[in-house]
């Protein structure tokens, strides 16, 4: 059976990337001011790099943000990634891409989210639908999906199971805080463990409850009770799970349990939101 060590796996890192760029032992060591036997102890799973060890060799390599990525998760250290504006002029063919998705979507509600939760982009069936449950003001005021969710005004205040939906949520955004360190995720634990509506007992509650992909919602439309599941298919790079590239996009959108249920057609209606491009 193959070991797969943290050790051993940076090793075959290494190695692999030592003959990329066709460097002995000695040649890397050089440039690192070090020396072969000890690269030779790193690549036989012998000995343990240190974080600044791993960016050294990275850097001695001229590796790039993914490779650099998954040495250090080779080596058992969080992945370090530089948040992108996804307002560049550079990823204009991502917007336009994903403005194209989102039209392909209608009339079922999407909108497009960064790994913060923010929301970038809508499509009409996202606002035609909302805007039959939040106020047109309050709806062109959302900005975060998960502030969205979690407060009263909106759809978090009639959902199946709510409460473990919440902790699952919460979970996941501690995980990633407890990964990466940042103040990014730090503050948003903060911010959304502030909302009435979360459980004081999520950790525990999310213990129990394993993560999805997608939550059942239950909402009041004109009166009569419907349900709906809010699915989030992520975009990223191709490699190992635990690695996606900046800007980290997931597109989140809502379908009816009942297949008979029709959103309506918004082609007609005169639609408007801040984040709804065409």
């Amino acid at each position: 059976m193959k070991n797969n060590s943290s050790k051993v796996v940076f090793g075959r890192f290494l190695k692999f990337w030592r003959g990329v760029h066709h460097l002995s032992q000695e040649d890397l060591s050089d440039r690192l001011s070090s020396s072969p036997r000890h690269i030779s102890r790193l690549e036989n799973g012998n000995s343990r790099p240190s974080e600044v060890m791993v960016l050294d060799i990275a850097r001695a390599m001229g590796l790039g943000r993914r490779d650099v990525t998954h040495l250090l998760i080779a080596a058992g250290y969080a992945p370090r990634e530089e948040r992108v504006d996804f307002n560049a002029p550079e990823l204009k063919w991502l917007r336009k891409a994903l403005m194209m998705n989102l039209r392909a979507l209608d009339p079922f509600p999407a909108s497009v989210v960064d790994s913060s939760a923010n929301i970038l982009m809508v499509n009409r069936g996202w606002v035609s639908f909302y805007s039959r449950i939040v106020s047109d003001e309050a709806l062109a005021s959302v900005t975060n999906f998960y502030d969205f969710i979690f407060s009263n005004s909106g759809p978090g205040n009639i959902v199946s199971d709510w409460p473990d939906t919440l902790s699952a949520i919460l979970m996941s955004i501690q995980q990633t805080a407890l990964f990466s360190g940042t103040d990014v995720a730090n503050d948003t634990i903060e911010r959304l463990q502030a909302y009435p509506n979360v459980p004081a007992d999520w950790p525990q509650r999310a213990a129990r409850t394993e993560p999805m992909a997608s939550f059942r919602v239950q909402l009041d439309i004109d009166g009569e009770l419907k349900r709906f599941f809010s699915v989030g298919t992520m975009m990223g790079a191709l490699g190992p799970s635990a690695f996606a590239s900046e800007p980290q996009l997931s597109i989140i959108t809502m379908y009816p349990e009942d297949e008979a249920y029709t959103f309506g057609d918004a082609s007609g209606q005169a639609l408007a939101h801040p984040l709804l491009f065409y």
